[in-house]
């Protein structure tokens, strides 16, 4: 493998998968413009139509989202270390604590009765048995780490909890809120005091994936990975498909050693081989295929949400075309000020404004907004009544509320 090699920017220190940075779950600004910015760069476009996928595509997807590593190991194991500080300090107690999942369907009948919970070693024989959820590692026969690398599923994957909190069936493609990325970072004996202080100030279900490329710090709230299938662009601010998203985590988040390039971000990066542009069409299709999860039943008054519906209807569709879709699909971006949200994200990005949000799965993936300033959807409703004088009353937010939960 040769070393990587970068036109305009060096991609430097660590960030964490933070595959198909889909924007937050918050009801978006009316007013609207066309966006300024230059088209993502073609080798990662990507038809606006539904692209239809056979069975073996979606399998060779899933397992890229849940397994494949794209060769970033070079960054965790080689530079951060992290396999040493696992494997010496990492108990599945501690493990769990900071937001790691387990795969139930992976372990033995009975072992978690039997294993010891706080020591490391146990953390070790999970890695090896490909039980902890978006890590990949090899263990060599004196049972030590030798690499440790990330999957996408690491931040877009949680469990249903089904044997004990952490511990469950994988949900692929909900966002891991409980996920502390920054602290886990921050175990790195590589990193400095300055960057570790950065990465412990962002707390449980945020990330910031530019933070390692201009140095700023406006971390965002880890979004899902479903419901993508009629989307046109992902992330926050829109700036390409969602393949080109996948390929700029992939290179410069994970550390795959893929090529990614953007001139609007001055961002040009080449390996070889490429380990990851081969794996993008089967990636997407496996995220086109995981369709929004339903409310639990019970949970959404239909009476109310149908109210609100009516509601929404009336002060919110313009947006949100088609009941919980964006007029982004049609090329529009919405300026910070007009949103009523914090614009420092979106200064640091190619588009420099937000996209209408998709509406999809909204109880479950609570906080709202890209920066999680909104703790519930009655916060998000009193946020736009305000912002944009909707002069809605009390009883017609709560029915709004209502409404989104359904979605």
């Amino acid at each position: 493998m040769t070393k990587p090699t970068q036109r305009k920017k060096q991609v430097r220190a660590a960030a964490w998968a933070v595959i198909v940075f889909t924007a937050g779950t918050a009801l978006t600004a009316c007013e609207t413009k066309k966006p300024a910015a230059e088209t993502p760069p073609a080798a990662t476009a990507e038809p606006q139509a539904r692209q239809e996928s056979s069975a073996a595509q979606v399998a060779e997807g899933q397992r890229v989202f849940r397994f494949e590593t794209f060769g970033d190991e070079q960054l965790w194991t080689d530079t951060l270390r992290l396999h040493e500080v696992v494997e010496k300090n990492v108990d599945p107690t501690t493990a769990l604590k900071v937001g790691l999942k387990v795969d139930a369907d992976v372990l033995p009948a009975g072992l978690l009765e039997k294993v010891d919970l706080k020591n490391p070693a146990t953390t070790v024989a999970l890695l090896k048995m490909n039980a902890v959820v978006g890590l990949q590692a090899s263990v060599d026969a004196n049972n030590h780490i030798t690499r440790l690398g990330v999957t996408c599923a690491l931040c877009h994957s949680t469990v249903d909890d089904s044997v004990m909190a952490g511990i469950g069936h994988r949900k692929d493609g909900w966002p891991n809120r409980d996920l502390n990325v920054g602290a886990i970072i921050a175990l790195s004996p590589a990193l400095p005091a300055d960057k570790k202080a950065v990465y412990q100030s962002w707390g449980p279900g945020k990330y910031d994936p530019r933070y390692n490329q201009d140095g700023k710090n406006t971390p965002l709230v880890l979004p899902p990975a479903y419901g993508l299938a009629e989307i046109k662009n992902e992330t926050y601010t829109a700036e390409g498909p969602i393949s080109y998203w996948n390929a700029y985590v992939a290179v410069t988040q994970m550390g795959g050693q893929g090529n990614f390039s953007d001139p609007r971000l001055g961002i040009d990066i080449k390996h070889s081989p490429d380990m990851v542009s081969s794996r993008l069409p089967a990636l997407r299709a496996y995220q086109h295929s995981l369709p929004a999860p339903p409310p639990p039943a019970g949970s959404v008054d239909t009476a109310i949400a149908a109210r609100g519906r009516a509601v929404f209807d009336r002060t919110c569709a313009s947006c949100h075309v088609g009941g919980s879709g964006t007029d982004n699909n049609n090329g529009t971006l919405h300026p910070p000020a007009d949103t009523g949200v914090n614009g420092a994200y979106a200064e640091r990005t190619a588009s420099k404004a937000y996209r209408t949000t998709p509406l999809r799965g909204l109880w479950q993936h609570a906080p709202y907004f890209h920066d999680g300033s909104a703790a519930t959807l009655a916060d998000v409703v009193a946020h736009y009544n305000q912002v944009r004088k909707l002069g809605l009353t009390p009883e017609q937010q709560r029915d709004l509320a209502e409404y989104l939960k359904s979605l």
